[in-house]
Order: C-alpha cells, then structure tokens, then sequence
C-alpha cells in the first residue's frame, strides 16, 4: 500500500453531520411526557449568544441565525480553536 502525498483529499467526499445547537435543558421524563402544542421549553441560552456548530458532534464553530426568504440558515462567525491559536501565536 502506498501512501498519497497530495495529503487526505480523498477524506473531502466523506458524508458527515452538521447540526447547529440551538440550547439545552435537563427534564423530567414525566415533564417530556406531558409536553404538547403550546408548550414551551426554556432552554440554557440567551437570545444573543452564539450558537454551537457541530460536525459529528463536535462543536467547530459558532453561528448566529439568519434567514433567507422562507428558510433559517446559519452565518459561521467564529471557528472554535481560533482564539487559542492566536493567543498562542501572541506567546512566541
């Protein structure tokens, strides 16, 4: 087997999940039972912190919402490890 010196572009077509997190809240199981039209679930984030950008499950990035005509998209304003990567090049 040899290996391909062009890096892992042959990685670039695998299929991944990306989810954005809108927040979270820990339930009771008889509280999400009884959930139905009309209920509301307050969540663990403000209206105007970023939301988590996950691929697999992992976040990646943080999003604010954005519409375009009748549908929610997601405008990326930071990359996650960007801050650490600048702090670290402040250092040297």
């Amino acid at each position: 087997m040899t290996f391909n010196p062009r890096g892992f572009d042959f990685l670039k077509d695998v299929d991944v999940r990306l989810s954005v997190e809108l927040g979270r809240t820990d339930m009771k199981l008889k509280d999400v039972l009884a959930l139905g039209e009309e209920s509301v679930v307050m969540l663990d984030r403000l209206t105007d912190e970023l939301l988590d950008v996950m691929v697999n499950g992992k976040v990646i990035a943080k999003g604010e919402i954005v519409t375009q005509g009748n549908r929610f998209g997601l405008r990326i304003v930071e990359m996650a490890g960007a801050d650490v990567a600048s702090d670290a090049a402040g250092v040297l």
